[in-house]
């Protein structure tokens, strides 16, 4: 296996007619996926495109998606997915960082994705719904055959933040992407070419394009996509389309388990449903497999990890409230502050990976992958006990990231918009409770002297800058915002008011 797309091919010579897209009434089949996605790679590289330039996709979960996905990986592409609610200012940090040659942008993106290339040497084309049309990239020879690439090469860009710093792109390898696809489909979903996958999660983030896109198209299931998630359209697609694996987020199976459609909708076809995107209730687990008579397995990754790192599996009986035990070809272990490894009941540390899903680095960011990955080990940030048969428990985040209904949002990314508010002095960003998300953004500031103080004014100020899902819903002003002994900001001194 030397390119990704490689697994395209074999699936349309395996599976020719059947159904592989389904996006309600429209479908594509294998050979016609595999055929459409030759003719994105054919124009691709009649345009310029050449082996390891990057192409960046601003799209929804339509058929465009994988088609243009694959055509760029067939050409020898490297794809960058990015988020379609990026607004300008982040996405012209996306094009420029990346390098990106084309970005194609699904119509309501399109004028932000054009705003963002200005000043940037990205061109952007439009997409239809299965992809751009001849007027916006001329018609070249197909690729049916992917251009041949080193198991080494990056094939996904996928940009991730941390709590210093701007987006970091994790280099995600030809090899890294087709064996956790093999791991997600094979030993941890126990996908066939008989079933059908929904496609809840978005396909621009690492679950959905791993343990959806990837893994159907390994198996030659069918994957039916929804553009957004909406539990009463889930619940209608999941008996209309016999769905068989249902891969979400803990928010997902919660605001299904709760539908008042939940009762009258046929939800027999049902037989394995996968979470993972941050801890999954054990109220929610238990309700829902016991409500949908089905296996609800937990699990655990980072974009940096392709994403899959452990699971709850099929082979054994789950531990509700676990993250499960490291797939095949990866290796877990915890680490204390002075590096020691911390063992079963040994109490808690950092949870260090080694394997194949393994990142390649981070783009153009030597310094950062040094630190990321040492001695062969990527060092995640994220707290975890481990039991004596190898499950993990994650018991805090050493960073601070705000997981939002599945989402993850980095508060300084969040603090750097609101410190150009001219009202702000000072700002700290933390998450807060929320009933049905798990966390939401919220945001204390303290303000320059003579400001009003317009909370709503200065929401609505970083609602117009970032990414809608980013900004914060509750904002509250302090005299002055906590501090430890040098000066900086001690965010577990930061409380949201009572309401």
């Amino acid at each position: 296996m030397t390119n990704l797309a490689s697994n395209l091919v074999a699936t349309a010579q395996a599976h020719p007619d059947q159904v592989a897209i389904k996006l309600d009434d429209a479908e594509l089949t294998w050979q016609q996926l595999h055929g459409m996605a030759a003719r994105a790679a054919g124009a691709m590289r009649a345009a310029g495109l050449e082996p390891g330039d990057r192409v960046a996709l601003i799209l929804p979960n339509i058929p465009a998606f994988p088609v243009l996905f694959y055509g760029a990986l067939l050409a020898g592409g490297t794809v960058v997915p990015m988020n379609p609610l990026l607004k300008a200012q982040e996405i012209e940090y996306f094009f420029t960082d990346s390098g990106a040659k084309f970005a194609f942008a699904w119509g309501d993106f399109l004028g932000e994705a054009q705003g963002g290339a200005e000043g940037t040497s990205t061109k952007v084309i439009a997409s239809g719904p299965v992809g751009p049309s001849e007027e916006d990239l001329p018609a070249g020879e197909p690729l049916a055959a992917p251009v041949e690439r080193d198991d080494e090469d990056t094939a996904v860009i996928l940009y991730t933040s941390g709590t210093t710093g701007r987006p970091k792109g994790a280099e995600l390898t030809h090899r890294n992407l087709h064996l956790n696809a093999q791991r997600s489909a094979h030993d941890i979903i126990g996908i066939t070419s008989d079933d059908v996958v929904m496609g809840c999660l978005p396909l621009f983030h690492v679950f959905g394009l791993t343990c959806g896109l990837n893994a159907a198209t390994l198996t030659g299931a069918t994957l039916t996509l929804v553009p957004r998630f909406e539990p009463g359209k889930a619940l209608e697609v999941i008996e209309r389309d016999q769905v068989t694996i249902f891969e979400g987020v803990p928010t997902m199976y919660g605001a299904m388990l709760h539908h008042p459609a939940v009762d009258a909708t046929d939800i027999s076809s049902l037989r394995t449903c996968v979470s993972g995107g941050s801890s999954l209730p054990e109220q929610t687990l238990t309700e829902f497999e016991a409500k949908f008579k089905v296996r609800l397995l937990e699990g655990y990754g980072l974009s940096e990890t392709s994403p899959v790192a452990s699971f709850n599996m099929l082979d054994k009986p789950s531990k509700p409230g676990t993250i499960g035990r490291a797939i095949p070809g990866c290796e877990m272990k915890l680490v204390d502050d002075n590096g020691d490894e911390v063992g079963p009941g040994e109490g808690v540390g950092e949870i260090a990976i080694r394997g194949d899903n393994i990142m390649k680095g981070y783009w153009n960011k030597p310094e950062e992958t040094a630190a990321a990955i040492r001695d062969g080990w990527f060092y995640s940030g994220d707290i975890a006990s481990v039991d004596d048969e190898g499950y993990y428990t994650i018991v805090d985040r050493k960073k601070d990231m705000i997981i939002r209904g599945g989402m993850n949002i980095y508060p300084r990314e969040v603090e750097e918009v609101l410190y150009t508010h001219p009202d702000v002095l000072e700002c700290a960003v933390v998450g807060v409770p929320h009933p049905e998300l798990g966390e939401d953004v919220g945001a204390a500031v303290s303000l320059r002297e003579g400001a009003s103080g317009d909370v709503d004014e200065i929401r609505a100020y970083v609602k117009d800058r970032i990414a809608a899902y980013k900004y914060p819903r509750l904002v509250w002003v302090l005299d002055e915002i906590p501090k430890g002994p040098t000066g900086k900001i001690l965010k577990r001194e930061v409380q949201a008011p009572s309401a």
